[in-house]
């Protein structure tokens, strides 16, 4: 009776505490707006949640260079995605300063940001040449990269058969101890 009384008065108590971490976490609906773009190499891409699809449709994103000013100068690319992230690419873009626009099919923009295309650095290859063992590993025989003679293996056969004769007086002793 007890124990019951103690979780009735601390239950509504442990619930709160439970809630009181996602209450702090969650954001509201509104804060998810906006882009966000990233480069890899010279591919330049872009991810937002603020376009709906309309007729199919979830919007344009323009890539627009240095030169241009307008939304319909850039290089056009037609979102693609779900209804919880749509997302848009140009590859081959050369280095440079570029603003990524993103217009949302009911004809509001989503957002706008710049990105910085850097050139890519060229890798430098160099080989060494290393000797490699002629035969490899062998797994099979105890990892040895060489072979063993007959006198190696005549020692250790000896040694195998020593021990499983020793291991069978041992048993036989504990057995019976009343023999010697």
């Amino acid at each position: 009776m007890r124990t019951y009384r103690l979780l009735l008065r601390s239950g509504p108590a442990v619930a709160a505490a439970a809630v009181l971490p996602l209450a702090l976490t969650a954001q509201p609906a509104a804060a998810v707006s906006g882009i966000s773009v990233s480069t890899t190499g010279s591919t330049v891409s872009v991810v937002t949640s603020a376009c709906t699809q309309i007729n199919g449709s979830w919007g344009t994103a323009a890539l627009l260079g240095s030169g241009q000013a307008s939304f319909s100068q850039g290089r056009q690319v037609a979102l693609s995605g779900t209804t919880v992230s749509q997302s848009a690419a140009w590859s081959g873009v050369s280095p440079g300063t570029y603003t990524v626009v993103v217009m949302c099919s009911n004809g509001t923009t989503a957002g706008t940001q710049s990105v910085i295309v850097s050139a890519p650095s060229t890798p430098t290859i160099s080989a060494t040449a290393t000797a490699s063992p002629s035969r490899g590993v062998m797994g099979g025989l105890g990892g040895a990269a060489r072979d063993v003679g007959p006198v190696t293996m005549g020692v250790g056969g000896a040694l195998v058969g020593v021990g499983v004769i020793a291991a069978a007086w041992f048993l036989r002793r504990r057995a019976k101890p009343y023999r010697l």
